[in-house]
């Protein structure tokens, strides 16, 4: 979930923690990623500077505001990123899938 200035979280969710296991200090494909990372007013969960890629990871909550992560996400794409998104189910489920999309979208 992409998140303004004001709502930084302090504690990751299961599901970011899963996540960042994998990708921190380079260990996906020798890759520096960052989490919330400020963007313009916008924090994303995940974010590679050198590919402008942005990686958000849904929970139950983004039902109810599917229109503001449309809004988010029009704004990201018009300035260059790439952002991609995984469900919480995804993450518990089949990490290596999620790993190897996030591969695909690192490799030009």
């Amino acid at each position: 979930m992409i998140r303004t200035r004001p709502q930084v979280k302090k504690k990751q969710t299961p599901a970011e923690e899963i996540l960042w296991e994998c990708l921190r200090n380079r260990r996906l494909l020798n890759t520096k990623f960052r989490r919330q990372h400020n963007i313009g007013k916008y924090i994303p969960d995940f974010y590679c500077h050198e590919k402008l890629l942005i990686i958000e990871l849904d929970g139950s909550i983004h039902a109810n505001q599917q229109a503001q992560d449309f809004i988010r996400e029009n704004w990201l794409k018009s300035n260059q990123f790439t952002v991609i998104r995984f469900s919480n189910e995804q993450i518990f489920n089949d990490i290596e899938l999620v790993l190897h999309s996030i591969a695909q979208a690192l490799i030009p």
